[in-house]
């Protein structure tokens, strides 16, 4: 039986179309990170966009995951040249996570942005996108490796040097200058958002994760998939979803303190 009073964590749903239908729907893997790592309850938000009142909606959740997803931020978001043909767009999901991280951040309810999240968090605040980063002269390939079965894609494949005085670093026990991490994007950020503090980059200067710097609470993007099974064990990604977890304990039990006073209403003698 899950605890009543298990932190709430919202995780925005993607659009995906099944047969004949659009499905809202979260990759299990996320969904499986919140309940153990997060050690919260994972609420799924349909991507509703426009239709929700986001103060309304982040004043009842403990915090929120931003998940990864084969589609790529709309470049209209952020005054970008049309994407490639064929490129896979989520136009809902956009207009959904985009105002509820600036939402969320504003309010000071934590926020884990991952993959594709870490870039819309770069487009919430105002920065820019590669579309393709490959493309881009003195750029690696980050895509996974297709040749590989779908579970060993996940594995680390490159590293990331971590700010020397970032918050990343000073999670992890024997503060490294750089950690292994897994690589599965085509999408990639370009002009960093004001705002944001670089937590790693990659060996050809790829901003790989982020912090926003004068957040009221947690709120840190990576551009790797730390909630993979694979990888979830590792001292990062056990670092990472731990600090998360933290962050939203500390908020839910605010929130209880602040919905159990009742104004005009004293106990009784």
């Amino acid at each position: 039986m899950i605890p009543s009073s298990l932190p709430l964590v919202g995780i925005p749903a993607c659009v995906k179309p099944i047969n004949t239908s659009q499905f809202h729907a979260v990759n299990d893997k996320y969904i499986a990170a919140v309940a153990t790592a997060g050690g919260a309850l994972p609420v799924v938000l349909p991507a509703l966009g426009e239709r929700y009142d986001m103060d309304d909606l982040v004043d009842r959740l403990d915090g929120l995951l931003f998940t990864g997803s084969p589609s790529n931020v709309e470049p209209h978001r952020y005054d970008g040249p049309p994407s490639a043909e064929g490129t896979l767009h989520d136009p809902l999901r956009d207009a959904t996570t985009l105002p509820l991280m600036r939402t969320a951040i504003a309010q000071g309810v934590p926020i884990l942005c991952i993959c594709r999240g870490i870039q819309e968090l770069n487009v919430a605040l105002g920065g820019t996108l590669h579309q393709l980063v490959h493309a881009v002269d003195g750029k690696m390939d980050h895509r996974s490796n297709k040749a590989l079965p779908p579970e060993q894609r996940y594995f680390p494949s490159h590293a990331v040097g971590l700010a020397a005085d970032g918050y990343l670093r000073a999670l992890l026990a024997d503060r490294p200058t750089e950690v292994q991490v897994n690589s599965l994007h085509a999408q990639g950020i370009d002009r960093l958002a004001p705002g944001l503090s670089v937590e790693a980059t990659a060996p050809d200067g790829l901003v790989e994760a982020v912090r926003v710097a004068d957040a009221r609470g947690f709120a840190v993007g990576v551009q790797w998939h730390p909630e993979h099974p694979l990888v979830l064990g590792g001292a990062l990604s056990q670092a990472l979803f731990g600090a998360f977890a933290r962050a939203v304990a500390e908020r839910a039990g605010a929130r209880r303190a602040r919905t159990h006073v009742l104004p005009g209403i004293q106990a009784a003698e």
